[in-house]
């Protein structure tokens, strides 16, 4: 999960896309594919592997923020006695990618998907990636195809994964299926989705689970200076997300039973990221009582409050140490679970945008068929988790570099201002450095004491803006001494 989702509105000005266009040649970003990998696609595009279980009776819909055309699932929701089945169809990706071809080579070279402020670069050419492989509506697409069996509380009774071909009905937004679930006018397919994703909430909480609901951070210019605001979830992202969920974990345990698989694993929280985060509570007027736990605070948030957003975004720090586990031959690893999740967890439900789904897809459809994984899978596992985490630092990089890109941008005529903040980081060797949290706006920046005294900890204190320039992608500041 990134630190912050941040997106620019209207056209960034000069100074803020000259950064952003540096910054990504600074980091290496490819520009547009090689022409050998877009023919590849091309050629793909026209012509995939075809599914043989034909799936189209089935209505699917798809849930995606209006603009996005890079679609990885669809869903069909359904009750089946006296519990429900959940229909969830990814993009197969496998279907066009030739292993070792020129789709692929690349593909193992960008890892993921990055995401700017101003734009994306993308995993996969358009073609595929927006066009052929993507479930865009009224469209046959081959995909994988999990059908999950719920008993009434929402547990797991039974999976099937097999490749299909499908064909979505709808292109629906988050917004509006909100607003049709709270008016009552969602049929039953969807209007399910309010049920059984409360009933997956319910189990998420039972077996100590955390599920962020983090604000979209926006960067607003009106009259050429820029407002910061925030687009708080709505409760149908997270019935969406505990399909997404659910699919996740049922991939998981396929893939323990059978012995091999790449896991999306993360170790318990560490005492002092949690410490941390107290101090920002602090400089968020949040009350954290020491009796409350972590998991128990994130619920009780309010994501539409500005100051419990901005806590929010930083309480994804704790996914940091986030990997992926590789195991083979019926040798599981130490580590098999999520804590975040609380529970045996993998990603497999975004191919279009993450390299490791098109494996961990191929080995659940060997699990559930009982045949072999194939052995450009298995030959791929020992360099997949090294490949993934490599992607993962570069898209890291990209989140903290657009952050203080954009936050520069927002305070750029505010040098020399004096904010309310909290010291919230200082480092070990030089305690006259560190990171301070403003109260308001919601901004993180750097902090050093020109007389060389150490930081205060934990404390709010008064500090000045010295340095805010989209150029050179740094805010930082000063203490202000009381007179």
């Amino acid at each position: 999960m990134p630190r912050r989702h941040i997106r620019v509105t209207g056209a960034p000005e000069a100074p803020l896309r000259a950064a952003l266009t540096e910054l990504r040649n600074e980091l290496g970003v490819p520009d547009g594919f090689p022409p050998e990998v877009l023919a590849e696609a091309e050629r793909a595009a026209k012509a995939p592997a075809p599914p043989s279980y034909d799936a189209t009776d089935i209505p699917f819909l798809t849930i995606d923020p209006p603009t996005s055309t890079d679609l990885d699932q669809a869903m069909h929701l359904s009750r089946q006695g006296t519990g429900y089945r959940v229909r969830y169809a990814i993009a197969d990706v496998a279907a066009f990618v030739v292993p070792s071809g020129a789709l692929d080579r690349e593909a193992h070279r960008r890892v993921t998907t990055l995401y700017f402020p101003d734009t994306r670069v993308p995993l996969h050419p358009e073609s595929l990636s927006e066009g052929a492989a993507s479930l865009l509506p009224d469209q046959d697409r081959p995909a994988v195809l999990w059908t999950i069996d719920l008993d009434a509380d929402g547990r797991t009774l039974a999976v099937d994964v097999r490749r299909a071909l499908v064909r979505s009905r709808a292109k629906l937004d988050y917004a509006g299926v909100q607003k049709a679930i709270d008016g009552g006018t969602a049929e039953e397919p969807l209007a399910l989705l309010k049920e059984i994703g409360e009933l997956r909430e319910r189990l998420e909480v039972e077996r100590g689970g955390i599920s962020l609901s983090v604000p979209e951070q926006e960067i607003v210019e009106r009259d050429h200076a820029y407002e910061l605001a925030y687009r708080a979830p709505l409760p149908a992202d997270g019935w969406n997300s505990q399909i997404s969920l659910l699919t996740g974990m049922a991939a998981a345990d396929l893939m323990l039973a059978l012995g091999t698989g790449v896991l999306r694993t993360l170790p318990a929280v560490p005492d002092g990221a949690v410490g941390r985060l107290r101090h920002t509570a602090q400089a968020l007027h949040i009350d954290w009582p020491h009796h409350v736990s972590y998991a128990e605070l994130v619920r009780s948030l309010d994501p539409h409050r500005p100051h419990h957003a901005a806590f929010l975004q930083e309480c994804t720090t704790l996914l940091r140490g986030a990997g992926y586990t590789v195991f083979r031959d019926g040798a599981l690893p130490a580590i098999t679970t999520h804590s975040a999740v609380a529970a045996p967890y993998a990603h497999c439900t975004a191919p279009l945008r993450r390299l490791a789904d098109r494996y961990t897809a191929e080995i659940c459809l060997a699990a559930a068929a009982g045949t072999p994984v194939p052995e450009w899978v298995t030959a791929a596992l020992d360099t997949l988790p090294a490949q993934m985490a490599d992607g993962a630092r570069r898209a890291g990089t990209v989140e903290r570099e657009c952050l203080d890109i954009v936050e520069a941008a927002l305070l750029k005529d505010r040098v020399g201002e004096v904010f309310d903040g909290c010291v919230v980081e200082v480092e070990e060797r030089r305690p006259a450095v560190g990171t301070v949290q403003l109260v308001s706006p919601a901004v993180i920046g750097r902090i050093e004491d020109p007389d060389g005294d150490s930081l205060p900890l934990g404390e709010r204190i008064r500090v000045r803006l010295t340095q805010s320039d989209p150029g050179a992608a740094k805010v930082r500041f000063e203490p202000v001494r009381s007179p």
